[in-house]
């Protein structure tokens, strides 16, 4: 299961899953995208199951964890990678009721969500939830303070659930993206360079300068760690957070 579908992460994540062999079980806020990746996956031979979700709503959350267990009677992965970027304000000018949602989505939502499959998890004897952090929980940036903050909580809670749920043989653990080159890095990449007057590939060429790799991980690269923490090559992995990053910097 992969909440989030979408341009970038989320549609990476579910494109190697399935390459793996995996039967997928889809939620995003906008049917029409869930329906276009279903198409693709059925296409190459992956059975699909789908719903709109809203990781913010109960009842949603219930709905999809529902769907799964109709159409293939158990949830083996839950990849929780929907979020909520926030707004992009100091702590003393912004008005903090902006806090609210990134904290309702990104850690409510994704822990809404896994309320939804532990008691399939628990059934079947085991499982395993992938948290998607982000790189503003280790280095904090001016302006980015609800989103750095909910995802830091998420981390947290991230461990919290991997103490809860060791017993039941369910792994916890997260992933914790730097840049990740996509459409909407370029996009922002292109801003940054009409602001300063040079191209968007010196933007991209500095930025990459600054990892030990000399490079940006795309959002396929980074989907084969989250394929990793599914697997059971992590079989005895639980409460970590994993940072990839290519090296940008190191925790």
């Amino acid at each position: 299961m992969v909440s989030g579908i979408g341009p970038g992460l989320g549609l990476d994540t579910a494109r190697a899953m399935a390459r793996e062999g995996a039967h997928l079980v889809i939620g995003a806020r906008t049917r029409s995208k869930l329906d276009e990746l279903g198409a693709e996956l059925e296409a190459s031979g992956t059975r699909v199951a789908l719903a709109a979700t809203d990781i913010t709503d109960d009842d949603s959350c219930a709905a999809l964890a529902a769907e799964a267990k109709r159409v293939f009677g158990r949830v083996d992965v839950l990849v929780n990678n929907a979020y909520h970027a926030g707004t992009y304000e100091t702590v003393e000018d912004t008005d903090l009721e902006t806090w609210r949602a990134p904290f309702e989505v990104n850690v409510l939502g994704s822990l809404r969500l896994s309320k939804a499959v532990i008691p399939l998890m628990k059934e079947q004897g085991g499982g395993s939830i992938v948290m998607v952090c982000s790189m503003s929980m280790r280095r904090i940036m001016s302006a980015f303070g609800g989103y750095s903050a909910s995802k830091a909580a998420l981390a947290n809670a991230t461990q919290t659930l991997a103490v809860e749920l060791g017993s039941y043989n369910i792994r916890v653990n997260s992933v914790v993206p730097g840049y990740i080159w996509g459409p909407a890095l370029e996009g922002y990449f292109k801003q940054q360079a009409e602001a300063a007057g040079v191209t968007a590939e010196k933007v991209y060429d500095g930025v990459a300068a600054e990892t030990a790799l000399g490079h940006i991980p795309t959002g396929a690269e980074i989907a084969e760690t989250v394929v990793f923490f599914a697997s059971e090559m992590s079989k005895v992995i639980t409460g970590q957070s994993l940072d990839v990053n290519g090296g940008h910097f190191f925790w």
